[in-house]
């Protein structure tokens, strides 16, 4: 659970799932709801991060190699979570954000080719705490997702995006294991669905677990 009295919702999933635009529909529907959003991405999210974001997709610390680019993500995301994350959870709203502490596990970590180890001590170091309560895996097939990367991006792929086939195949199976051994926290969605229909059910998940939520905070009442 998050460290305050707030949520904390993170999406994840392969170039093309579609976060970004499931990510705003769920902020806007909380929004319509009364609910106080914070709506925020990685890398990047606060000033120093977001310094940090440039460097890391542009692929100007690519030649540093794979270990220098998971230590930079892992200083971005620890400003991001002490500058923004946490002060958001602890004055209780609802933070929303467009990749996290999964995205350096399976980019970094296993298609990075890095210990798991050395990913899980940097993690550590970096959320310091903060993990999702609920994490929205957005699950799309490689060749679909790439086929949306390119049909949107009139300036070419970023340092990721332009990654083989079968590396971004890779990564979707990564995912996918990731939700299999922590089901409680993950939620997997079919992200080949229709954007209503995708929309939907993530708005299910995530009143479904506000409502635990706060019927865990409720006290029981004792009859005499």
């Amino acid at each position: 659970m998050s460290s305050g009295t707030g949520l904390f919702v993170t999406f994840e999933g392969g170039e093309g799932a579609g976060k970004s635009t499931q990510i705003r529909r769920l902020a806007e529907a909380l929004r319509s709801r009364g609910h106080e959003v914070l709506l925020t991405r990685e890398p990047g999210g606060s000033p120093g991060a977001e310094a940090v974001r440039y460097v890391l997709l542009s692929g100007a610390a690519e030649a540093f190699g794979t270990r220098m680019e998971a230590i930079l993500f892992a200083a971005a995301r620890n400003d991001h979570v002490e500058e923004v994350i946490r002060p958001a959870l602890l004055d209780g709203k609802i933070v929303l954000c467009d990749r996290f502490m999964d995205s350096s596990r399976v980019y970094q970590g296993v298609t990075g080719n890095l210990e798991p180890d050395f990913i899980e001590t940097l993690q550590r170091i970096a959320v310091n705490g903060v993990v999702p309560d609920c994490t929205v895996i957005l699950d799309i097939p490689a060749t679909a997702g790439l086929a949306r990367v390119k049909s949107r991006n009139a300036d070419g792929p970023d340092r990721f995006e332009k990654e083989e086939l079968e590396t971004h195949e890779k990564r979707r199976e990564a995912y996918l294991d990731i939700a299999a051994r922590e089901p409680e926290r993950c939620r997997v969605v079919n992200a080949m669905q229709d954007e209503a229909d995708i929309a939907a059910e993530i708005l299910a998940i995530i009143t479904k677990l506000m409502g635990g939520i706060a019927a865990e905070k409720t006290p029981v009442a004792v009859h005499e």
